[in-house]
């Protein structure tokens, strides 16, 4: 049984789709289920390849995908696939291909005539892995119901390090994790691999991720010990046909911890010796172990500000011990000061800047897509453009701590898009955060793009459907950082649900206008950080008190009978000024602000006058519901299309939706019913006042929230 009318009157619209058959999302993106019959290309016969790990992988995937795709076998005349490398391949060899351009892991896919007058598809690169990231590209092609029969595609890797981060801890808890328990089953480890893994490394390969970092960043000395170290190299020994390297976070008081020292100062030798020991330990056991993650000197965590030394200082001497390896240090920018700040968007640059030029060669510093914390939108982060002598990688996050969890429909690529097309203006227009990011802008031969990671053991892996894009979304951008997300929205729906156009089209609307519609549900006009304390869950604008100022809502929205907003300009912080001159000068003036940035950046009574010629406070009002709206309209939207849906995801994700639009409706009511207090001023005509007292939503508690620090 194929699947099930949903009812009698769906019949006729059904009848031009795609067939749904019954799915839990497992099979993510590469579903390769039968194409309509108008898209299928002729099968194809695969040649032979050379017996190495990897190009057997790549080989069995494409079987695999055009078995599934297509189905019928190859006649004898059919067209043929040639996979292989120069040195793999004598046939390739003798084609004389143009692979220069290709590098260390892109691909060349052209179509060629072959001897017989058919036609031959050549899938070549330069390496093993640059084969089976060619080889995904094409069954890509095939599954978006694209013509593969005259091709002619040269593509590389503008990134060299695309790296998801695991936040996943040793007992299976994943922090900030929405998908259920790690994937990791470091209990079972090294003894019994779980077949998932090699679905976990295929689905990396599919969109290009050549890394993975196993531990949370809040590491545990534990990680670096032999026996974990034989866990983490099993996983290796299973992601290496796939072309990823393992990575650990370190913890930096691991020398005292587990090294029996009295101390972790970076510039002890004894300390020195402890890590170069320590490096050479997990390479003898992973000799492509790809190196440390470090988070120091960051909400508690050790680090070497400990002994009176600098970022640099531990940068650095983690990097000596690396290097001779070939490894590589991240040290992540994500940094507190003890001292309570006057601007904490501030701290990253401050510490950061003064040091450009003196961090090693195999150092990255690892620095958030904004100054704050993952927030719904911020501006991009000062460093970006600022330090012109000094690997700079992009750290963007994937699991949604602030975005409604997975529960919420808020598809990240206009996110990271709107981050990445940012002008830093360091050497003049164009100067873009993705030419920092790809190393382009400065000449900088290291680069990285990493994504905290979404996954989990939930059998959709990423806690829901469509929280699948954010992940797929992330490889595909981190290949090429100047794509388009519309496109790559476009490409994942094809591939996870219908071809169909009467399908994908509103389906990539929906997904590109839901971040919107949560910034403005959540943290309009630049509002940020005003989320419940602690787990982040559902609206907390009303959050004081505690150890810090800056872990509290009230001290970024500043809102009081005055008026709203944190005053970043020279009259306030001056975080402004950490931004070149012309984005200084932009941010600074109320005349040339885009207003999504307003309270971000300035401090405006209740009745400042928008560019809609709405007061302030009705503009937030009427961005609060226009929030709720748009999430009715993806509801609508969604539910039209279940012909093009197998029952079992449709109805996960109506009823997610469902969740949405009610935890909408409660963030712009909590969110009204606070700042109404200090602007005193009525509800714009036509809005309905909150549900509930302030009262109310005030005494909502979430103890058991999931994906807590």
């Amino acid at each position: 049984m194929r699947g099930l009318w949903l009812a009698a009157g769906l019949i006729s619209a059904t009848l031009s789709a795609s067939v749904a058959r019954a799915e839990d999302g497992y099979d993510l993106w590469l579903r390769y289920r039968p194409l309509p019959t108008a898209q299928r290309p002729a099968a194809r016969a695969i040649a032979p390849v050379a017996d190495t790990p990897t190009l057997k992988v790549a080989r069995a995937e494409l079987q695999r995908g055009l078995d599934g795709l297509i189905g019928s076998a190859p006649a004898a005349d059919a067209p043929s696939i040639l996979l292989g490398t120069p040195k793999s391949s004598p046939a390739v060899t003798a084609l004389n291909l143009p692979l220069k351009g290709a590098g260390d892991e892109g691909y060349l896919i052209r179509t060629l005539q072959n001897s017989k007058g058919g036609k031959t598809t050549v899938i070549a690169a330069n390496s093993d892995v640059g084969v089976l990231y060619g080889v995904f590209a094409y069954l890509r092609l095939v599954q978006t119901g694209q013509g593969v029969d005259a091709l002619d595609i040269l593509s590389a890797p503008k990134i060299n390090h695309r790296l998801l981060n695991h936040w996943d801890n040793l007992d299976g808890h994943v922090e900030r994790g929405y998908a259920g328990a790690s994937l990791w089953d470091w209990w079972k480890l090294p003894d019994y691999t779980d077949p998932r893994y090699v679905d976990y490394a295929r689905a990396n390969a599919s969109i290009g991720v050549n890394g993975t970092v196993l531990n949370n960043v809040n590491a545990k000395a534990d990680s670096l010990t032999a026996p974990y170290i034989a866990k983490a190299a099993a996983l290796a020994d299973v992601f290496r046909p796939y072309g990823i390297k393992v990575y650990l976070s370190a913890r930096w008081s691991a020398p005292i911890e587990i090294g029996g020292l009295k101390t972790a100062d970076p510039l002890d030798p004894a300390v020195k010796a402890f890590w170069k020991a320590k490096a050479d330990e997990i390479y003898k056991a992973i000799p492509d172990f790809g190196g440390f993650l470090v988070k120091a000197n960051s909400e508690g965590q050790p680090g070497p500000q400990d002994y009176g030394r600098t970022h640099v200082d531990g940068a650095n001497m983690l990097a000596d011990a690396v290097g001779p390896h070939g490894g590589i240090v991240m040290w992540r920018a994500f940094v507190y000061s003890h001292e309570q700040p006057d601007d904490r968007a501030k701290q990253g640059y401050s510490e950061f800047k003064p040091f450009d030029g003196q961090f090693r060669d195999n150092v990255i510093v690892q620095v958030k897509n904004g100054a704050i914390d993952f927030q719904p939108r911020e501006p991009f982060h000062p460093l970006f453009g600022a330090m012109p002598k000094t690997n700079l990688g992009m750290e963007f996050q994937i699991t949604k701590e602030y975005l409604g969890f997975a529960t919420h429909l808020v598809y990240l690529g206009p996110l990271y898009e709107e981050t990445l097309k940012s002008d830093t203006y360091a050497h003049g227009p164009g100067s873009t955060v993705a030419k920092v990011v790809d190393g382009t802008l400065d000449a900088r031969p290291l680069t990285l793009m990493a994504g905290v990671a979404n996954i989990g053991r939930d059998r959709n892996w990423s806690g829901s459907q469509f929280d699948q894009a954010n992940w797929y979304m992330f490889g595909r951008l981190a290949w090429d950082p100047e794509a388009s997300t519309k496109d790559i929205a476009a490409d994942w729906a094809r591939m996870t649900f219908s071809t169909d156009p009467r399908f994908v089209a509103p389906t990539v609307a929906m997904m590109m206008g839901s971040r919107e519609a949560a910034v403005d549900y959540m943290t309009p006009l630049g509002l940020h950080h005003q989320m419940g304390r602690s787990h982040h869950y559902g609206p907390g604008p009303w959050v004081t008190g505690g150890p810090r100022a800056d872990w509290t809502s009230v001290y970024y929205a500043k809102a009081g009978k005055d008026g709203i907003g944190f005053d970043r300009t020279a009259t306030g912080s001056n975080a402004t000024a950490q931004y070149a001159p012309v984005v200084a000068k932009r941010f600074s003036d109320l005349k040339t602000i885009d207003e999504k940035d307003l309270l971000w950046f300035h401090h405006l009574p209740w009745t400042y006058k928008l560019k809609s010629g709405q007061t302030l406070w009705d503009g937030l009002v009427t961005h609060y519901s226009h929030g709720v709206a748009t999430v009715d309209g993806m509801g609508k939207t969604w539910a039209g299309l279940a012909p093009y849906v197998d029952p079992e995801r449709h109805a996960q994700v109506a009823d997610f939706l469902a969740i949405q639009r009610n935890e909408a409706q409660w963030w712009r009511d909590a969110s009204i019913a606070y700042f109404q207090t200090f602007s005193g001023l009525p509800l714009p005509a036509g809005e309905a006042p909150p549900a509930h007292s302030l009262d109310y939503y005030e005494g909502l508690n979430f103890p058991y929230a999931p994906g807590g620090g």
